[in-house]
């Protein structure tokens, strides 16, 4: 090994000792306080993020007077921020100390910069704000990732992300019924002001799970450098490789509900139109929140290669749906609730197989690339399909999302899974690597 590789299989093993040991014996519980911590932070953040999220176009436009326009660049510039900062986050994260702060500072940041943008009366102060908050929150993404996998035993990787996700699938389905109830009692600047509420009570659960945290046994400095070479090594970078294929494919939901409002309007007209889609796109996050825990509980006992596959094929199978679908609801439906069923899966089983495979040394650093490249894919997918969708037509853009879909299904299949029926031991192992 190179004297980097053999740096981060030592630093590894003190880090490693409290999950391997808890299964080392037989099946250890895995719902734990550390467990049900993170699950409720990402909840209560959630829920924060969706309020100004939800009531940005409203108050950009109407209460600051700009144009549409500028909520594009607002967002672009703030996705864009996001997916460096999930990239430095995941370098900063390598170091189990440093990881705590990070989460600590992350979501705390994230809760009072989001809610500031009610102070704002200039559009440049809330694009500041927005892109603040976005950097805030990728940093964070890859040091909570990493703290989960340090409260839960190994085998029960698959379900303790799975709970995670479902958590925050819960908090993006009623962050925005909250938004909606807020403004109906109060104006919008003070709607987003009080997002900082649940903002800073993920902050006190995030804090409850850094107190479930073993500690490292020893600490030793970590320069803060992101390791690319070992996270793109062996079956992590065979991941990694089908990953980024998966992201090229996963378009962002609002073309989703573009798709369906634009088929379903001249039936129903425009508004009953609107309305059915965000009906359907509630069923998607419905079914991303429900099948979450139990792909986990399949990762956990047959690997998370039938997860990851069995939901790539049910994103192809929803998007040749969007594809071919006429004007009925029904077909729509099952789309938007196979989608779902397929985010839920892959999101699942991509963060679990990332815990298992990768060296202990760089965790963050793997759920920092993990996380830069779901969000960049996802950039690239959405600008591409929409520029299909604009310069031939929306068929031809959910064909080529489809395709996208296709290589992840053959690049996943490449991965093997962690371990075959019936067999108790844990998940991926950072000596599978190389």
């Amino acid at each position: 090994m190179m004297a980097e590789d053999q740096g981060i299989a030592a630093a590894s093993a003190p880090v490693a000792a409290p999950a391997q040991e808890a299964t080392a014996h037989g099946r250890a519980p895995w719902f734990t306080r550390g467990v049900r911590s993170i699950g409720l932070a990402s909840f209560l953040a959630d829920l924060g993020h969706e309020i100004p999220t939800s009531l940005l176009p409203s108050f950009l436009t109407a209460t600051l007077g700009a144009p549409a326009a500028a909520l594009g660049l607002i967002e672009g510039f703030a996705d864009g921020f996001a997916g460096a900062a999930r990239l430095a986050g995941g370098a900063l994260s390598d170091d189990p100390h440093r990881r705590r702060t990070v989460a600590l500072g992350g979501y705390g940041a994230t809760a009072v910069l989001s809610a500031a943008i009610g102070l704002c009366a200039t559009v440049p102060q809330v694009a500041v704000l927005r892109g603040a908050s976005w950097l805030a929150r990728g940093i964070r993404v890859p040091a909570r990732n990493a703290l989960l996998a340090d409260v839960v035993p190994a085998s029960a990787y698959g379900r303790a992300y799975g709970y995670e996700r479902a958590m925050d699938n819960l908090g993006a389905v009623f962050g925005p019924v909250l938004a909606l109830l807020l403004v109906s009692l109060v104006s919008v600047r003070v709607a987003i002001l009080l997002s900082v509420i649940p903002g800073l009570l993920a902050t006190l659960a995030i804090l409850t799970a850094i107190r479930a945290t073993p500690r490292p046994e020893r600490r030793e400095h970590q320069p803060i450098r992101l390791r690319v070479r070992p996270v793109l090594q062996g079956q992590l970078g065979r991941l990694m490789y089908g990953v980024a294929a998966f992201e090229l494919a996963n378009v962002a939901a609002t073309l989703l509900i573009l798709r369906a409002t634009e088929l379903l309007t001249p039936g129903h007209g425009s508004g009953a139109a609107t309305k059915i889609a965000l009906v359907l796109y509630i069923a998607y996050n419905a079914a991303a929140t429900l099948v979450s825990i139990p792909g986990g509980h399949v990762a956990d006992r047959w690997g998370e290669s039938r997860v990851l596959l069995g939901g790539v094929a049910c994103f192809v199978a929803a998007y040749l749906g969007f594809a071919f679908a006429g004007p009925a609801v029904a077909p729509l439906a099952l789309a938007f609730v196979a989608a779902g069923v397929g985010i839920g899966f892959v999101e699942t089983s991509q963060h679990s197989a990332v815990a298992g495979l990768a060296p202990l040394a760089c965790r963050g650093s793997a759920f920092g690339l993990l996380a830069a490249v779901q969000s960049l894919g996802q950039l690239a997918a959405s600008a591409v399909a929409g520029l299909l969708w604009t310069l031939v037509s929306p068929r031809v853009a959910f064909l080529y999302l489809s395709t996208w879909g296709v290589v992840a299904l053959v690049l996943f299949a490449r991965v093997r899974p962690r371990r075959g029926p019936g067999v108790e031991a844990g998940p991926f192992t950072a000596e599978s690597v190389g």
